[in-house]
């Protein structure tokens, strides 16, 4: 029995995204533009077999896949979006399910935190070199969901909504976590705009 956790589809990855998926990426990279299918399963192993299908079925890359005991995930990416809704039909119908079967994603926590110190940007700054850096006096919002997939979605629709910089965005493991900041109604907009992508994530 595979349990369907994330079902994720990207239309457009943003500059930033696409910038720090390719930080971790084991695979092919991806590029600004490409439309991308994350995809998280339960039990771990059980994503080699979806991976292999997904691949099989279209042009698609594969830009990363982790594999833990619990949680499995693959991200694939292709410039023409065609290809990627058919490798994620493909998926879907190789697990007998539909987008609707995906896990629903929760909201563990989001704060808006105005005005950083010094010493607060430096210690995120110092915990995460993939992403951009967080000065003093901006604001950092930060988002919590399970599962862990949806994180990545939120990233991309916030980075389409404001004028923000991608500190820390991390799909695996059992919570995903987006750190972002930027001046405070930049950062006020992208969380709103985070928040309403995790509430209706997209999936076809």
């Amino acid at each position: 029995m595979i349990n369907l956790r994330t079902y994720v589809y990207i239309d457009s990855l943003q500059p930033q995204l696409a910038a720090y998926i390719a930080t971790v990426s084991q695979g092919f990279l991806p590029v600004p533009g490409d439309a991308c299918l994350w995809v998280e399963v339960s039990p771990g192993m059980a994503v080699h077999r979806l991976t292999d299908v997904a691949l099989k079925a279209t042009r698609v890359h594969l830009a990363q896949q982790v594999v833990e005991r619990t949680f499995g995930s693959m991200v694939i990416h292709q410039r023409d979006q065609s290809d990627v809704r058919e490798a994620g039909r493909a998926v879907l119908a190789k697990l007998k399910a539909r987008v609707q079967d995906r896990q629903p994603c929760r909201v563990a926590w989001h704060e808006v935190i105005r005005g950083m110190t010094p010493d607060h940007c430096v210690l995120i700054n110092r915990q995460d070199r993939r992403g951009s850096m967080i000065l003093p006096g901006q604001s950092m919002f930060i988002l919590e969901t399970e599962p862990a997939g949806y994180i990545v979605y939120a990233a991309n629709q916030a980075e389409k909504a404001a004028n923000i910089t991608l500190i820390d965005v991390r799909a695996v493991g059992a919570f995903g976590r987006l750190i972002l900041s930027g001046r405070e109604g930049d950062v006020d907009e992208a969380a709103a705009a985070a928040i309403a992508a995790v509430e209706n994530p997209s999936g076809t």
